[in-house]
């Protein structure tokens, strides 16, 4: 037959898959354990269970974090499909009640950044609901969704913004500079600004920054994508004012070392259409869900 596993066949619960993957996300026991409800002194436990039931160790400590050893980067494929068909089998029996289609706005840059992943978790526990994703800047969606041509809206606003009191803040990072490692860019006077175009609340806030630290800037490089700006920086010509969690090598944080002032923070919010409804409402919910577990994820000790 070969569908029934053998009596002898080590078998890895559902849970331990979903802390190993957790962990594996956040490179912390304990932010997974904030994140999956536990203790570390729980999460520690099942992560000794796992490396017993198949005889290898899967994490290994660095410091204040962990690192996937060999073996368990292997494990991390199969435990995600695992997990994935599991909630498609739950949800083919058990998916709410919700059927229709949701008109979503969001910032362009959103589209890898965020919305992968929205998008397939909310697909896999809603599947009679089909979400129509409509990318551009927020001003534009801002009229957009006053035309009433969008069910639900994410912005990214200043602190200060009026749309603040339009919607729901779902998310809060704070923006800093970014310029090539190594790079000479932030040296040059005036300084030149690699930013998206007029209207963006980046590009917006950096130069309040600027023009409150009376430092001299210009406008060297203007793209609506962050890929546009991004190029700029890998080659040296620019800095730009980039989300803190997106800055990886080969690019690096900038700050009072490098004479630059702080940014400050800027938020995204959500706003949906009045008498909006259950698709909209299920998918709103979803999308605050998944926002709520990324703050707490980039928050709190690690280790």
């Amino acid at each position: 037959m070969g569908a029934t596993p053998n009596p002898g066949t080590t078998l890895i619960d559902m849970e331990l898959y979903r802390t190993f993957l957790v962990i594996a996300e956040t490179s912390s026991f304990s932010k997974a354990a904030e994140l999956v409800g536990r203790t570390p002194s729980a999460i520690s436990m099942q992560i000794k269970k796992l490396e017993t039931l198949i005889g290898v160790s899967v994490f290994v400590r660095e410091g204040r974090t962990v690192r996937l050893t060999s073996e368990g980067e292997a494990l991390l494929g199969y435990a995600r499909r695992i997990l994935m068909l599991n909630e498609e089998a739950v949800s083919l029996f058990l998916s709410p009640d919700v059927e229709g289609e949701v008109r979503f706005g969001a910032p362009s840059d959103f589209g890898t950044r965020f919305l992968p992943t929205f998008l397939s978790r909310f697909a896999r526990s809603h599947p009679g609901v089909n979400v129509d994703v409509h990318l551009d800047g927020s001003p534009q969606l801002h009229k957009v969704m006053k035309n009433g041509d969008l069910d639900l809206v994410l912005y990214t606003a200043r602190p200060e913004s009026d749309l603040i009191r339009q919607g729901e803040i779902v998310f809060t990072e704070p923006l800093v500079w970014v310029g090539l490692e190594g790079g000479v860019a932030y040296e040059r006077d005036p300084l030149p600004l690699a930013v998206s175009t007029s209207g963006c609340p980046w590009r917006r806030t950096a130069r309040i920054a600027l023009d409150s630290a009376q430092k001299p800037y210009r406008i060297s490089y203007t793209s609506f994508h962050s890929a546009g700006q991004e190029a700029a920086l890998l080659a040296d010509l620019a800095i730009a004012p980039f989300p803190s969690s997106i800055v990886e090598p080969p690019l690096q944080v900038l700050d009072e070392r490098h004479d630059l002032p702080e940014i400050g923070n800027y938020h995204i919010i959500m706003q949906q259409r009045p008498r909006a409804g259950k698709a909209t409402r299920a998918f709103a919910e979803h999308v605050a869900e998944c926002f709520r577990e990324m703050a707490l994820g980039m928050s709190g000790p690690t280790g």
